[in-house]
């Protein structure tokens, strides 16, 4: 048996900036003052990409200071919204192709 791929999306930049927050330092003393005490590197992972592990107490903290729900941060790809159709899966890039060094003219 094949085992089944789940896909997810992460909202918080888009939640972030629902709150007028667009930079990722507005974030880090509003999860210092609810006891994440991140540093700012973290932080700005945090908001700026996917996270692949994320702890239960800074899920909720992002909750609280968003005044959302989990479901609202994490968005589990293929399963229908309430109401919308399943989002396309994401278009595969191109791989790249190796280069190849020709010598040119005048070389030995």
């Amino acid at each position: 048996m094949m085992a089944r791929k789940i896909g997810y999306r992460w909202h918080l930049r888009r939640l972030m900036a629902d709150k007028d927050m667009y930079a990722t330092t507005d974030l880090r003393p509003l999860l210092a003052e609810r006891g994440m005490m991140l540093s700012r590197a973290h932080v700005y992972r945090l908001v700026t990409k996917t996270p692949e592990r994320l702890s239960l107490v800074t899920l909720a903290a992002l909750c609280d200071i968003l005044g959302c729900q989990p479901g609202d941060l994490i968005e589990v790809a293929g399963k229908p919204a309430a109401g919308k159709p399943a989002p396309s899966p994401p278009a595969q890039r191109p791989r790249p192709v190796r280069a190849r060094v020709v010598p040119g003219p005048g070389a030995r």
